[in-house]
C-alpha cells in the first residue's frame, strides 16, 4: 500500500516562496509519474504539476507556469514542488500522488487511481 506524507506548507505573503516536499513509499519510485494537486475551499481538486518518468518535460497547469517547479529525488523517494512568486490564488491544500498524467482532451493534469495523503496547507496573503 502506498503511503504519502506531504510537508512544507505555511502562511506567506504574496510574492514569497515555499518548498513543498512529499515522501512516497512506492515500489519503482522512478518508474511512476508523480504529481502535485491542490484543492482550495469550495473548489474541486486540480492538478498543478506532473513529472514524467523521463523528467524531461514536466506538465504544469497554466496558472503556475513559470513560478512552480516540480522535481524528484529518487534517493530518498521525495517529490518536491518549489513555489515562487506566490499569489493569493495559490492558497489551497496541496497533495501529491503517483500516476499523474496530462490529458489533452481535458487540457489538465489528472491522476489514475490517485492515493491522497493528509496534504499540506499553503496560505498566501496580500
Amino acid at each position: 500500500q502506498v503511503q504519502i506524507a506531504e510537508s512544507g506548507g505555511d502562511s506567506v505573503q504574496a510574492g514569497g516562496s515555499l518548498r513543498l516536499s512529499c515522501t512516497i513509499s512506492i515500489l519503482d519510485f522512478r518508474a511512476n509519474t508523480m504529481g502535485w494537486f491542490r484543492q482550495a475551499p469550495g473548489k474541486e481538486r486540480e492538478g498543478v504539476a506532473c513529472l514524467g518518468q523521463s523528467e524531461r518535460d514536466p506538465s504544469y497547469t497554466d496558472a503556475v507556469k513559470g513560478r512552480f517547479t516540480i522535481s524528484r529525488h529518487a534517493l530518498n523517494r521525495t517529490l518536491v514542488l518549489q513555489m515562487n512568486n506566490l499569489k493569493p490564488d495559490d492558497t489551497a491544500m496541496y497533495y501529491c500522488t503517483p500516476r499523474c498524467y496530462f490529458s489533452p482532451n481535458h487540457n489538465k493534469i489528472l491522476a489514475r487511481n490517485p492515493t491522497w495523503g493528509q496534504g499540506t496547507q499553503v496560505t498566501v496573503s496580500i
